[in-house]
């Protein structure tokens, strides 16, 4: 028996990167899987190398009616949700000045608002389930400043202050939710461009493990509030970023 076996889990962004290690790791130990992203071929890709017991879905995490979809779709394959892991995101780097509006809200979108939809979305079917775990990705930056990541601190702020919000809300129904705040952790996402190198080698400085994180370094937190272990745990973060935040 693994330690997640008999539960059912959505992960967004799940094509690649941390969301594809998440994936993995629940189903490793034994969940039935939906990876959700818009890199399709990628995704297809991912699920099918999982075997039997994950399954791959188009998603547009800002758009409601995708996510009850998604639910649905995830109900008749698997059965209720017990675990959903809201980890889609994107970064926009840039000065504030020069920073354009579409820019921020996209941010604002893809990293809050479909946290918002997402947790919306499960509930009746974590209901169904009799409980359940809701895993927000949020980062560092939402735990303190970074500079020219405006919109990226904005929206990771924002998850960390949902989950508790939203936690003492869902308590009663026995579903808990928790945010994950990951250093830097390499992914497609944190590959260093010209317009982010230079803050990616001075975050890399800061950090006292002086390294990089690894996905499945974030994975097996994830493994670990999707299971009955972290049962008692809720409204609460969960850092894995090699000790930057203790500064």
């Amino acid at each position: 028996m693994g330690r997640v076996s008999g539960k059912v889990a959505i992960v967004t962004g799940a094509a690649q990167g941390m969301g594809a290690a998440h994936a993995r790791r629940l189903v490793q130990e034994g969940a039935k899987v939906v990876l959700t992203d818009v890199l399709d071929a990628i995704g297809e890709a991912t699920a099918s190398s999982l075997g039997e017991n994950a399954r791959y879905l188009h998603q547009d995490v800002t758009k409601e009616d995708e996510w009850k979809q998604v639910v649905r779709a995830t109900e008749e394959t698997f059965g209720p949700v017990s675990v959903l892991v809201n980890n889609a995101g994107i970064v926009a780097y840039g000065a504030i000045e020069q920073m354009e509006e579409r820019d921020y809200r996209r941010v604002i979108d893809v990293n809050q608002v479909s946290v918002f939809l997402g947790m919306k979305s499960v509930i009746p079917s974590m209901k169904r389930a009799g409980g359940g775990s809701i895993i927000n990705i949020s980062s560092v930056a939402g735990l303190f400043g970074a500079s020219h990541v405006l919109p990226y601190t904005a929206s990771k702020f924002a998850v960390r202050g949902m989950s508790k919000s939203a936690a003492i809300e869902l308590a009663p129904y026995n579903i808990r939710v928790n945010s994950v705040h990951p250093g830097m952790i390499t992914t497609p996402m944190t590959t260093p461009t010209p317009e982010s190198e230079a803050s990616i080698t001075r975050f890399i400085a800061a950090t006292p493990a002086a390294r990089w994180g690894e996905p499945d370094e974030v994975a097996n937190i994830v493994l670990l509030l999707a299971s009955d272990e972290s049962r008692f745990s809720t409204g609460a973060e969960f850092v894995v970023d090699g000790g930057i935040s203790c500064q």
